[in-house]
């Protein structure tokens, strides 16, 4: 008979532990049908300079390079337009994003239904 927690391809009688992830004890718990906040996004293509200098790390010259490298059409393009670097982007990746203009469909009349 195995001990509890023993596994049978763990060999005589080790007995598997299983570890919570790195971190899990400082996570929050969550109540089952909690809503999670919204995170803002900022849009690097619309953005103000103001709004974007609350990004950690991007003071008066990264947004001023961000607001005349635009449009973007990623924001992995502030790396290679050179308005970040890699670091700078890096650490704000998860805070923007790089929404396209929509352009109205070739042909299609304006102000008639």
């Amino acid at each position: 008979m195995l001990a509890l927690g023993a596994s049978a391809a763990a060999p005589h009688g080790a007995v598997a532990v299983a570890t919570p992830p790195a971190g899990a004890a400082s996570m929050p718990k969550a109540k089952p049908g909690a809503r999670v906040p919204a995170v803002r996004l900022v849009d690097v293509n619309s953005a103000s300079r103001q709004a974007l200098m609350t990004l950690p790390g991007i003071g008066a010259a990264e947004a001023g390079r961000i607001v005349a490298g635009r449009p973007y059409l990623t924001k992995a393009h502030l790396v290679t337009h050179k308005a970040l670097t890699m670091a700078q982007y890096q650490a704000i990746a998860g805070s923007i994003i790089a929404r396209q203009r929509t352009q109205p469909a070739a042909g299609a009349k304006k102000g008639k239904s």
